[in-house]
């Protein structure tokens, strides 16, 4: 059963992953964030993929029925990022890729997208005065998945694909990227998963305990 939930989650260690993320069992029930258009509108803006004002413009220019079809199809991009994450989570991406990532292509073939040379932010100022970002004409809804479709273009080219793993957890879904040190992250957060799994060990622990010390007394 798919329910409200809390949040969505953003500790995968990057957004492709969250956004795959963004249907979740971290406890056994299915929480969806993007069962409709103005859900994906939330999610967009808590991940700060996109600005509150553009995404309040979307909001009031386009009816529900719309922005519903485009979360649909956000959906299936989900699902099929889902697939290819399934299938080569664990492996060093190659060449023999480009063909499942045709989907992606096409969907990039279709942005509006253009760089500007800016001043940096204070936080940038001591690297440079200027820098190049990017943006995109924003006017049909259908062109939020582009925003989507960047974070997958950064995950496939940048990420290291060895180190995308699922949550040990069995009832959880939840993907992430370990960026630890020592590479040996198993849960999707401590306080999820990581947790409760030590809480289940420790129970074992004391009743295997507890059994021992039974059969020794009697």
């Amino acid at each position: 059963m798919v329910k409200l939930g809390p949040e969505p989650f953003f500790i995968a260690g990057h957004l492709a992953l969250d956004f795959l993320n963004s249907i979740a069992a971290p406890q056994g029930e299915s929480i969806e964030w993007l069962s409709s258009g103005s859900d994906l509108l939330d999610w967009l803006k808590s991940a700060r993929m996109l600005d509150f004002e553009i995404a309040q413009r979307f909001q009031t220019e386009n009816s529900s029925n719309t922005l519903d079809a485009v979360a649909k199809e956000v959906r299936h991009l989900r699902e099929w990022l889902r697939g290819f994450i399934t299938r080569h989570a664990g492996h060093r991406i190659n060449l023999s890729v480009l063909a499942e990532l045709e989907p992606l292509n096409c969907l990039l073939e279709q942005d509006q997208a253009f760089q500007q040379i800016e001043a940096a932010s204070s936080e940038q100022e001591a690297a440079s005065a200027l820098v190049c970002k990017k943006h995109r004409h924003l006017k049909q809804p259908e062109q939020l998945r582009q925003i989507i479709a960047d974070e997958i273009v950064n995950c496939v080219c940048n990420v290291d694909f060895r180190l995308i793993r699922r949550c040990e957890n069995p009832t959880c879904t939840l993907w992430f990227y370990d960026t630890t040190k020592s590479h040996a992250r198993r849960w999707c957060s401590m306080s999820l998963c990581g947790n409760r799994a030590k809480a289940a060990a420790y129970r074992i622990r004391a009743k295997q305990v507890m059994d021992t010390f039974d059969e020794r007394t009697f």
